[in-house]
């Protein structure tokens, strides 16, 4: 079942030059999905359009089968951002506790403890969010959505900052979060994480989307994500 449906969304910031350009793709339950390109390409864009932090201006997106707009397509899918801006004044159980509210769902404090200590945030649970480091709000942030557990997760480069332990946790913890039957939209320039865990790749470039191929037939043609990436922005055609 396809959980995310993008259908030819365009948007302007001016009303002149568009950031994205009739982009369409799906992503389907139970698949990480990663999402590549350069600075500027429109990831960001887009990923504010699915969880209707901007208008749409043209196009349809839908979440599981429910506009994005809508109360039901909010309660599916999970947004964590490449800031690492939380609400200081909590503790990261009242974060958790917070965010569980939220999305309807009661956050288990036991699995997010548990969580803590696997990712060497022993002890900090109950810490303000003001105290911890750049690492551990990001840790934070990914703790809180393996907590949720929502149908669809998009992380926006969120991995960046924290160390090699916690992304190999990271990477094991999201094969868990597929082989449940749910999804990851991975937002990343680390292209050697995505061949270790996307099962496709969708490339934007310019607003467009100039690739969207499994991995595994993508690598077996270019070598690897890292060539096909920059053999398209040292071609004549961008």
């Amino acid at each position: 079942m396809t959980l995310l449906d993008v259908q030819n969304v365009s948007y302007s910031y001016d009303g002149i030059v568009n950031v994205l350009a009739d982009v369409s793709f799906s992503v389907e339950e139970g698949t990480i999905t990663g999402l590549v390109g350069p600075n500027g390409s429109g990831k960001s864009t887009l990923i504010k359009n699915i969880f209707d932090l901007v208008r749409l201006q043209s196009g349809s997106l839908r979440i599981g089968g429910h506009p994005h707009d809508s109360p039901e397509a909010k309660t599916l899918g999970m947004y964590l951002s490449s800031n690492d801006y939380l609400p200081e004044f909590l503790t990261a159980r009242e974060y958790l506790t917070l965010m569980g509210r939220l999305f309807g769902v009661a956050a288990d404090h036991a699995e997010a403890e548990e969580l803590f200590r696997r990712f060497s945030m022993e002890g900090r649970y109950d810490h303000l969010i003001e105290d911890f480091s750049h690492g551990m709000r990001k840790k934070t942030q990914l703790v809180s959505s393996l907590v949720l557990r929502r149908p669809l997760t998009v992380i926006d480069e969120t991995l960046n900052g924290i160390d090699l332990e916690a992304l190999h946790l990271s990477e094991r913890e999201f094969r868990r979060v597929r082989d449940e039957g749910r999804s990851i939209v991975l937002c990343t320039h680390d292209f050697a994480v995505l061949e270790r865990l996307a099962d496709r790749i969708v490339f934007l470039d310019l607003g467009q989307v100039v690739c969207d191929r499994p991995t595994q037939e993508l690598v077996a043609a270019h070598g690897s994500v890292t060539t096909m990436v920059f053999d398209h922005l040292g071609s004549d055609e961008r």
